[in-house]
């Protein structure tokens, strides 16, 4: 977007002067009171002083009288009021809100909401080297957070190590580089694993970075059944929206099924997977495709699960999501609220769950990425705060904020500590910790809430007519439709049908701010640690230990009538390969070799 100064134009620039009030009984049965404070009240007011919908009046954002329309982010119609009328006839309480801690959990997972326990407070962190980023690490958890969340750069996240020519000028910029268990040893030094959570931000590769954490925990005597945390380990959001893939998607579920299968027998309390929908908007989806296509990829892992013959009830408590906080502020709320009523309906009727753990959909939040500008990023404060207290309200488990810069570059630590602090003026200043679920009976959120359920069980319909989510893929299904979405955004940014605040509206001459910046010495240092390792390591057992891999990788994983792992599970055997201290690169090779590497058909 331009940081041209604009036009001396209002915002509000186009009043509604003759509004049909018709439309307030369109779809809905006002009653005696609404009608009569429609004629004595509304209809003067209207007229004396016309509406003035934010944005100019073209495009997506004209209604059939020809003028702009008030509507949200997603560029869903918003009413000027919204009452009884607006819900269901059958609605009542127990129907569709229930109590907290009890199904449709609506109001929330947990019977005490915030008073038994905050939402934990995780920064997204990880830059340049495992040594810079534990002192990093470090800093964040001495200010008050109460979570890691771990950023690697792009050739991890590609199962690359550092010395790759692919890997060249990319080392340690978008987060922390890491090669060998010995990077992340020193990564969590002096950080005692048993005694906090860790979200790792992970896809392709996310079977190998876990075995390391595994193994680290090891090292430091933790017990597997007492560590938590989270991988994310979503590789269908990957195909859909980030682009971050490896392998074809049949090996990839795969090897995601062989991680649900292992943790629920070793690592009962760690999430084995975050599936996430925070790249599908960021990619540009609108918030219900966000809702819609991220729970539906759960849908798809269920049932791959199902068909290697794993139980639900034993994976299922373990399966874990994670969203986006756009700056629509109601239009999130109510996301979340019909998220886990979709996720109990689901697991309960589709599913067949028998344990309420199961039931339960745990999510975490991260404020949106692509909301922040660049132009004045210091407004993206306020962004992040309004963002923050929409994921609160609706009912987080774990929350990390964005630092007002990375629109610019990797975050300052002054830049994280405001984030981290704003998480903690929320939960310790606003009060809006004190009630559980504060705005449910409102209306406007109730109705929002429906119509979010109502919308991505329709997308359920059409997805479920193509063969799941992975037929979808391979057709350009969601692709297409975010493609869509996203483009209809920029063009009303550009159009100023939608106001961007310092972007393309009140915008300014300034100065960039000073950031932090990336540069090549932690390739070489990376790259010396690596040449020293291979070394001092014994490549012949490296060698055993991926050759193991390759050929349990090359067999179909079989679920024992014993209930012992499977002898094709890969995750033993990339254990033994990160014992050995095989690289990320190495042991991602010696699945390529089994796998092959896929290639995205153009959608058109």
């Amino acid at each position: 977007m331009s940081a041209q100064k604009s036009e001396k134009k209002p915002v509000r620039e186009t009043a509604v002067e003759n509004p049909d009030l018709s439309e307030i009984s369109q779809g809905r049965q006002p009653s005696a009171s609404e009608r009569e404070w429609i004629e004595r009240t509304l209809a003067p007011s209207v007229e004396k002083a016309p509406e003035k919908p934010i944005g100019a009046p073209t495009g997506t954002n004209v209604d059939e009288h020809g003028n702009a329309r008030f509507s949200t982010i997603s560029n869903a119609p918003i009413r000027r009021l919204y009452t009884q009328a607006d819900l269901p006839e059958d609605w009542n309480y127990d129907r569709y809100l229930g109590y907290p801690g009890q199904p449709p959990y609506t109001r929330g997972i947990h019977a005490s909401g915030y008073r038994g326990k905050l939402f934990t407070m995780r920064q997204f962190s990880g830059f340049a080297s495992p040594e810079e980023t534990n002192a990093r690490y470090k800093y964040l958890l001495e200010h008050g957070g109460s979570g890691l969340s771990v950023a690697f750069d792009l050739p991890t996240l590609m199962g690359y190590d550092s010395d790759h020519p692919f890997s060249e000028g990319e080392v340690g910029k978008c987060g922390v580089a890491i090669d060998s268990l010995e990077d992340m040893e020193i990564l969590f030094n002096d950080i005692e694993l048993e005694k906090i959570t860790t979200s790792m931000t992970i896809n392709s590769p996310a079977s190998v970075l876990w075995a390391m954490y595994l193994v680290v925990a090891e090292k430091q005597g933790a017990d597997w059944r007492k560590i938590s945390g989270t991988i994310q380990n979503d590789i269908l959001k990957e195909y859909i929206a980030q682009k971050e893939y490896i392998y074809p998607p049949a090996p990839s579920m795969r090897l995601v099924i062989d991680t649900f299968e292992f943790g629920s027998k070793f690592t009962p309390r760690f999430n084995t997977i975050s599936i996430s929908g925070y790249h599908i908007r960021e990619a540009g989806s609108t918030a219900l495709q966000e809702l819609a296509f991220t729970i539906y990829d759960g849908v798809e892992y269920v049932e791959w699960a199902r068909r290697r013959g794993l139980d639900v009830d034993d994976f299922g408590p373990r399966l874990s999501f994670f969203f986006n906080a756009h700056n629509d502020f109601f239009e999130e709320i109510a996301k979340y609220r019909a998220a886990r009523k979709i996720w109990y309906r689901l697991m309960k009727d589709r599913f067949g769950a028998k344990q309420a753990r199961t039931w339960l959909m745990r999510f975490h939040t991260q404020t949106a990425g692509v909301s922040l500008t660049a132009q004045q990023p210091m407004n993206n404060i306020a962004r992040v705060a309004i963002q923050a207290l929409a994921a609160v309200l609706g009912g987080t488990q774990s929350l990390h904020t964005d630092s007002y810069d990375e629109a610019l570059a990797l975050p300052t630590a002054e830049a994280a500590r405001i984030a981290l602090r704003t998480q903690q003026i929320i939960a310790y200043e606003t009060g809006v910790v004190n009630t559980i679920d504060p705005l449910g009976g409102s209306y406007f959120v109730e109705k929002f809430t429906l119509d979010m359920e109502k919308g991505a069980f329709d997308y359920f319909e059409k997805l479920d007519a193509m063969g799941g989510m992975v037929k979808a893929i391979e057709r350009g299904y969601p692709q297409k439709e975010i493609a869509e979405a996203s483009y209809q955004f920029q063009r009303a940014a550009e159009a100023r049908e939608k106001i961007v605040v310092g972007a393309n509206e009140f915008t300014i001459d300034e100065q960039p701010p000073e950031t932090l910046y990336i540069d090549d010495s932690v390739a070489k240092a990376q790259s010396a640690k690596l040449k020293a390792l291979r070394e001092r390591r014994s490549n012949d057992e490296v060698k055993r230990r991926l050759d193991a891999l390759k050929q349990a990788a090359a067999h179909t994983p079989q679920v024992k009538v014993d209930g012992s792992i499977s002898d094709a599970n890969t995750m033993p055997y990339i254990i033994e390969a990160v014992r050995a201290y095989a690289t990320v690169g190495e042991i991602c090779d010696a699945l390529r070799s089994v796998y092959g590497t896929y290639e995205e058909t153009s959608v058109t």
